[in-house]
């Protein structure tokens, strides 16, 4: 079996790091991670939908040196590409929070901790010291979720997430399929998926009997894994409003980024109540299938907000000249979520560390290549058609 270096040495691309991924996790677990909401429409649309725009290079800009670092929300980034906020990481590689965590602060980029994290928020700030922001929700106890702000704010986390788009549970017909239940509960057709696959097994059989939802296990009162599906289950609230966002807005004093918006109406309103940035998003196809492309919501945002906060994309984001066609297209950075998990699932923190580096150097090809020697440049260019 090839070695993790030997894997990530031919790992040449996002998509063959997918492949590996594929090839390393049994299939319930990469069906999580790649599948999508009902007919996995928008999942699909959220990749394809990047073709709709043709690149228009600009050679003779002179972009012999390219500079990529960009500023967000009062941090100094090498490049616009953030880690999004993706449940369970720690189902793939031990400790997995923990070591996408770092590859993040090692590549100097943001890394945003899923409400949904295996290791709890405390666990991720003692080990990382990378700038990092912290996912919620709008919960029915109103009260959770300024606790979990409250324990974000008293670990350092310089940003809060608020998901919008997560009201209800999707319909992840993958996962019904494959009996996989959110958190996972291991029978035996499970088990027998996991030992197929026995590098991944022996690296993570000391974690499986303790995988769950950190931020949601009450250590006064400890629950079974089914008692917290549950738990976890009733506490969405699909009648949240604005109004919640106005109270998170009053309790939560650092950057409040709002992720699931499309319609451009929210966008204005998000900024009337005193957002500090939007994240266009669809949940990455898991929710609403049918749900517009992230990308081709992007420009409608892009009016709406009218430079008066940041506006980043979130969906389909597999190569460098995505990343370009976003910032074109307005967009101040990006998030991948998928990738990451992929790349985390192959090698661990070098892994995700693989997968910044072929963003990253991707990106910067397509500047080189279109005449744009800045992230500024090419938010005032024009290099679409």
């Amino acid at each position: 079996m090839p070695s993790q270096i030997q894997v990530l040495k031919r790992a040449w691309s996002i998509d063959a790091l997918r492949a590996a991924a594929r090839h390393q996790l049994p299939q319930p677990l990469f069906d999580f991670i790649d599948g999508g909401a009902e007919d996995e429409k928008t999942l699909r649309q959220n990749e394809s939908a990047f073709d709709d725009w043709d690149l228009l290079p600009r050679p003779l800009n002179g972009a012999g040196a390219r500079d990529l670092s960009t500023e967000l929300l009062g941090h100094s980034l090498r490049s616009p590409i953030l880690i999004g906020p993706t449940g369970l990481a720690g189902l793939f590689w031990p400790q997995g929070e923990i070591a996408a965590a770092r590859a993040a602060a090692t590549h100097g980029t943001v890394y945003c901790l899923s409400h949904g994290s295996v290791c709890t928020l405390e666990a991720l700030a003692q080990a990382h010291q990378g700038p990092r922001w912290m996912q919620v929700f709008i919960y029915k106890d109103r009260g959770f979720t300024r606790e979990l702000a409250d324990r974000a704010k008293a670990n350092g986390y310089q940003g809060l997430i608020l998901t919008i788009d997560n009201q209800l549970i999707g319909k992840r017909e993958r996962d019904l399929v494959n009996g996989f239940t959110i958190p996972p509960r291991f029978g035996p057709g499970q088990w027998l998926a996991f030992a197929q696959k026995f590098s991944w097994w022996w690296a993570m059989r000391r974690e499986l009997p303790h995988i769950t939802f950190g931020n949601y296990v009450k250590a006064s009162s400890p629950e079974s894994v089914a008692g917290l599906a549950g738990r976890m289950a009733s506490l969405l609230d699909p009648a949240m409003n604005w109004s919640d966002v106005d109270a998170l807005r009053q309790h939560w004093t650092g950057p409040l980024i709002l992720k699931g918006v499309l319609h451009p109406d929210d966008a204005r309103e998000a900024v009337r109540r005193g957002v500090d940035a939007v994240i266009v998003s669809n949940h990455g196809g898991r929710q609403v299938d049918g749900a517009l492309a992230s990308v081709r919501a992007l420009p409608g945002v892009v009016d709406a907000v009218d430079g008066r906060i940041p506006v980043l994309l979130d969906g389909g984001i597999r190569r460098g000249s995505d990343v370009f066609k976003a910032l074109a297209l307005g967009a101040q950075a990006v998030l991948v979520g998928r990738p990451h998990l992929w790349g985390l699932a192959v090698a661990g923190q070098d892994g995700v560390k693989a997968v910044l580096e072929i963003l990253h150097s991707e990106l910067d090809r397509t500047m080189g290549l279109m005449g744009a020697s800045s992230i500024d440049s090419i938010r005032r260019g024009h290099y679409l058609s």
